[in-house]
């Protein structure tokens, strides 16, 4: 069989007619588990999966084989971001387009910023909550359809009526109506169960609620708790019975105290976090997953004149500055992190800018490329599939220009990008 050679970038892809394995090269190579760097190493990919890790620059064994040359780069699992949202993006005119925008309009552009996030080196996501089109579009990238990450999408999210999630929030009473379950609207305990249902009905993997007010959403306040205690346990309980776990955005302190008590898996955001809630979180294993990007974000797109909604912008000056410094302290009180960046409140693509922020913060990089890689694929009950380069785990695999323990910012440019054995980025 004829091999032939190709460069893409610099880097070299040996291809052939039928290609079976594929050898990639590693000069550096980031073990996850164990918290070390690795040299000189190869990695033999077979179909969708790794089939080994070899010692040193190992050649390909037959003519049907091929090689991808990454000695100069550092090697690393693909990456999870935990909260993502690949129906929209921020714009002036987002707020128009619930009553602009078609099905269809969102499902287009979805595509484009799931491929847009793949190709800055996710190769999983949890998409935590739009109109129930992100459920198309993971049906789509599992079916090869579309380019883009491994998607756990909660479909809608749940919230009370004029909650953070209440769909039709500053409507007019024309159109304002009165959601409910079926339009991840709740306010009992029935309602609750009904509405974990109904996203299980149509497709959802696990459960987002709005334990708080939020920033975005065009309601007065930001922080204060939206479900009672027991309307979130019957939530987390019915979650259970269908293989779900429960994701919470919160901002104010109380609300994160119920939501923890009623046994939610994350709590996203956690803005005015105390340290009673932080070793709450630490008795009940609550994960925390920061968002410190969108936090800055929002709140420089604040001082932009009417980019928000007049009463969104005292809300995004108050919230948006204070996530960073709540991480710090999360962090060195020993609550667990999962990554996560709130993207599409911010461009899809800059998600690796979290790892900035976090280390700015006082996190050391490995522990968060972990959060990142291994500890989001315990969340996900991945943890013997994903997060690592190893054995018979997915072909997920990325390369950046520089060691990032020594530069975390070289995440911010990925070089080459693998998914399910397939290259999308070299």
């Amino acid at each position: 069989m004829i091999k032939t050679m190709l460069t893409f970038c610099g880097i070299l892809i040996a291809s052939a007619a039928s290609s079976q394995d594929i050898y990639i090269q590693a000069g550096k190579l980031v073990d996850t588990k164990n918290g070390k760097v690795l040299s000189e190493k190869t990695i033999v990919v077979s179909g969708n999966t790794i089939k080994s890790v070899e010692n040193g620059y190992v050649q390909p064994r037959t003519s049907a084989d091929s090689l991808i040359d990454l000695r100069t780069m550092t090697v690393l699992p693909g990456l999870t971001d935990m909260h993502v949202h690949l129906e929209s993006e921020t714009n002036p005119q987002k707020y128009l387009e619930s009553f602009t925008f078609n099905e269809a309009d969102f499902a287009f552009n979805s595509v484009g910023f799931a491929k847009t996030t793949l190709l800055a080196g996710f190769t999983t996501v949890r998409e935590l909550g739009g109109s129930g089109v992100n459920i198309a579009l993971r049906n789509a990238v599992n079916a090869g359809k579309v380019d883009g990450p491994r998607i756990f999408t909660a479909g809608k999210s749940l919230a009370t009526t004029g909650g953070h999630a209440d769909p039709t929030n500053s409507f007019n009473r024309k159109l304002v109506g009165d959601p409910g379950p079926k339009e991840g609207v709740v306010n009992s305990i029935e309602d609750a169960a009904k509405a974990v249902r109904q996203n299980y009905k149509n497709g959802s993997d696990l459960i987002k609620i709005t334990a708080t007010g939020g920033v975005l959403s065009v309601a007065k306040s930001s922080s204060n708790p939206q479900f009672t205690e027991e309307e979130i346990k019957a939530i987390t309980t019915t979650a259970k019975d269908y293989g779900f776990h429960v994701a919470a955005h919160a901002h104010g302190d109380e609300g994160m105290q119920r939501a923890i008590r009623g046994g939610v898996t994350t709590i996203e955001h956690g803005t005015l976090m105390s340290e009673k809630t932080m070793d709450l979180m630490k008795e009940y294993g609550t994960y925390y997953v920061p968002t410190i990007t969108a936090g800055k974000e929002v709140s420089e797109k604040a001082e932009i004149e009417n980019y928000y909604p007049a009463l969104v912008v005292p809300k995004a000056r108050e919230i948006g500055p204070k996530i960073q410094t709540t991480f710090g302290k999360a962090y060195k009180r020993g609550v667990l992190i999962a990554f996560g960046t709130d993207a599409g409140v911010f461009e899809h693509g800059k998600n690796a800018k979290e790892f900035g922020y976090m280390v700015e913060a006082g996190m050391p990089a490995m522990e968060a490329i972990q959060s990142a890689t291994i500890t989001p694929a315990k969340i996900l009950k991945m943890e013997t599939k994903s997060g690592q380069i190893a054995p018979g785990f997915f072909a997920d695999i990325i390369a950046v220009k520089e060691d990032p323990t020594k530069n975390i910012k070289t995440m911010e440019e990925v070089m080459f990008v693998m998914k399910d054995g397939k290259v999308y980025k070299r």
